[in-house]
């Protein structure tokens, strides 16, 4: 029997696919709209940000102007602000307040580091002020004498560093560091150069450790801005996302994602021998102990030759100059006594102040690092081994008994144990 035909069957599938196609193109407008309003977010954080971090021509200016005025001197004032043989490369920043520049100079480069004032963080949109007019290089007077300065000096020193019998070695060593023009004798305007990098930790830690391989050598200075040599791998892990991306990366993720950009296990295995190597030359060296605050992949670097060179020391503070800042802190738990992010001293709750003593020394705080990276692709028959160092090197604590013996011992054990696998290899 033929099927009837209802009237205005003929129109259904017309209607259907026009309302289809009305609801198809809603959506993908829809979709478009969102991706062009994310992207032109992106955009604009971005553009916000970098105006806020990267203001290295207010850097310059400053620094040029004080130069030109013949308040500051250094080795490369002239190179900046005369010749313009060294000039601001990429921009580095990852705070406002230090700026840091891939430099140019001449067939060199270098890494600009040059301090700014804590400025309040920004809403986005608005313009950045330029850098306030603050007192600057106020230090030494005119009128000064080098001895007085030396004196000046030591002073500041002994309450970074503490009282060391070669404290006066170091003395000299700043001197004839600040001698910019090695013409014998330290200017007023070199003098204020060299009180303002004083006030630095890195700087003081590079011109303690200027012989040290794993240190990056000190290029040249001009007031508070220095230059320093350059790492060419910034990140133990190899490999350094923009902050945008990293926000919609989830940690798990992004742990698994560092492993596939390491360089092979033997060479991780020379990497961590110069990080130890590193521990070694600021725990108890000539001048004190210094303590590593922030142990991140980020702060570690290292060369074409798989040699570790320190990215960043600026949180490599002086013990002493640590329990001064940290001994009168207002304190309601532990959490409230830390510094940085890595060294923490506990809250003494009848006092409701900071204790001094910090918890956990360098090595321990390396080791933990260090612990994921080694033992991922470690050859198995030092597995086992490695892994057991690791975790007794992790458990090392600064009030331990015969810690000292201890840190040596556990030390010594890790970089052998990493070199005896890797000496035969072309790797070492």
């Amino acid at each position: 029997m033929a099927r009837r035909v209802f009237p205005g069957a003929w129109l259904r599938k017309p209607f259907y696919a026009q309302v289809r196609f009305s609801y198809m193109r809603m959506k993908y407008l829809f979709i478009s709209w969102l991706a062009v309003f994310i992207g032109s977010w992106i955009i604009y954080v971005q553009y916000s940000t970098y105006t806020e971090l990267c203001r290295g021509h207010d850097c310059k200016k400053i620094i040029c102007d004080k130069y030109k005025t013949g308040v500051i001197d250094g080795s490369v004032c002239s190179s900046l602000c005369a010749k313009e043989t060294l000039y601001f490369g990429k921009c580095l920043s990852t705070k406002p307040n230090n700026q840091m520049y891939l430099g140019i100079w001449g067939n060199l480069q270098g890494v600009i580091k040059c301090q700014m004032e804590e400025i309040i963080h920004l809403d986005l949109g608005t313009e950045p002020e330029p850098r306030k007019e603050i007192v600057l290089f106020d230090k030494p007077t005119r009128g000064t004498t080098v001895q007085k300065f030396k004196e000046m000096v030591y002073g500041l020193l002994k309450r970074k560093v503490g009282e060391q019998g070669n404290l006066s070695e170091l003395v000299n060593l700043i001197l004839s560091v600040a001698d910019g023009n090695k013409d014998g004798r330290v200017s007023l305007p070199e003098a204020k150069s060299a009180w303002a990098l004083l006030q630095l930790n890195e700087f003081l830690l590079m011109v303690i450790l200027q012989d040290k391989e794993h240190t990056p050598k000190l290029m040249g200075f001009c007031g508070d801005l220095y230059v320093m040599e350059r790492v060419e791998y910034t990140s133990l892990y190899g490999i350094s996302l923009p902050w945008i991306l990293e926000l919609f990366i989830p940690s798990s993720f992004r742990r698994s994602m560092d492993q596939w950009f390491t360089p092979s296990w033997p060479r991780k295995a020379k990497i961590a021998i110069g990080l130890l190597e590193f521990v070694e030359d600021i725990f108890h060296g000539p001048y004190g102990n210094f303590l590593m605050c922030d142990t991140s992949a980020k702060n570690l670097g290292y060369n074409d030759k798989y040699d570790l060179k320190m990215v960043d020391m600026r949180k490599i503070v002086p013990e002493i100059n640590l329990k001064e800042l940290i001994k009168d802190r207002h304190c309601e738990s532990d959490l409230d006594c830390v510094y940085g992010t890595d060294c923490r001293t506990l809250c003494d709750q009848s006092k409701m102040k900071c204790t001094t003593e910090i918890i956990q020394p360098n090595l321990a705080k390396v080791c933990q690092l260090l612990k994921d990276y080694l033992l991922c692709g470690a050859p198995s028959e030092i597995r086992e081994e490695l892994e057991k160092q690791l975790y007794s090197c992790i458990a090392l604590k600064v009030t331990a008994n015969q810690m000292e013996m201890e840190h040596s011992l556990i030390l010594n054990n890790l970089k052998t144990l990493l070199w005896k696998k890797i000496s035969h290899t072309n790797d070492s």
